[in-house]
């Protein structure tokens, strides 16, 4: 057993994590929620929901055939877990209907959920090759709905530190992808489903 795998059956590491993850998201509602009470900007909501549901998901995860041991998959998930937690609300304005595309973002995101059904992860892993719903457009429609939620975000709520978070979650995102899809490849039938589904994100486009 390496450290890696030590560290994650270390109860109390899993305590300390899950302590830091809860009081982080807990400030990220509260922050929200009462942005949402000061401009009655209904994206708030919409954006904590989003983050709460990938959090219950979590919880509630399968548990993996396979998983990446690698340090460097470790850190990729975790940056990009935590990182959309520390955007913040701004009164900068670029465009008022932004909040349009963060709800369209976030109906892309439940269809995802509900195609993933407990197979959802951070970390690279193979609970089981999903090829139905919003899977059969294309590869990754969580990480597509993320795109237009954080487009959304940054047009309702400018912001240097929100820009370079967004461009760090995006390039956390897209080593993700890459990641996931090499362990994913090993499986038979995911080399079946990438030749049936070419897109990864967007279709035609990517």
């Amino acid at each position: 057993m390496n450290a890696l795998e030590k560290l994650m059956h270390s109860r109390l590491a899993n305590i300390l994590l899950g302590t830091f993850l809860f009081t982080l998201w807990m400030l990220f509602v509260w922050v929200h929620i009462r942005a949402f009470i000061d401009t009655d900007k209904f994206a708030y909501l919409v954006f904590c929901v989003s983050e709460s549901l990938q959090a219950i998901l979590f919880l509630f995860r399968s548990m993996p055939k396979v998983v990446s041991m690698d340090p460097f998959d470790w850190l990729v998930a975790g940056g990009g877990t935590l990182t959309p937690l520390l955007l913040r609300p701004t009164d900068v304005l670029l465009w008022g209907h932004g909040d349009i595309i963060v709800v369209g973002a976030v109906i892309i995101q439940i269809i995802a959920l509900l195609s993933l059904n407990r197979s959802f992860a951070l970390v690279a892993a193979n609970r089981s090759i999903k090829t139905l719903g919003a899977y059969r457009i294309v590869r990754h429609p969580m990480y597509a709905s993320y795109i237009f939620l954080f487009s959304g975000y940054f047009l309702l709520n400018a912001s240097m530190m929100n820009a370079g978070l967004i461009i760090f979650a995006w390039v956390f995102m897209g080593l993700r992808l890459i990641r996931e899809e090499k362990l994913l490849s090993e499986d038979v039938a995911y080399q079946e489903y990438k030749k049936q589904v070419k897109w990864r994100l967007i279709p035609f486009v990517y």
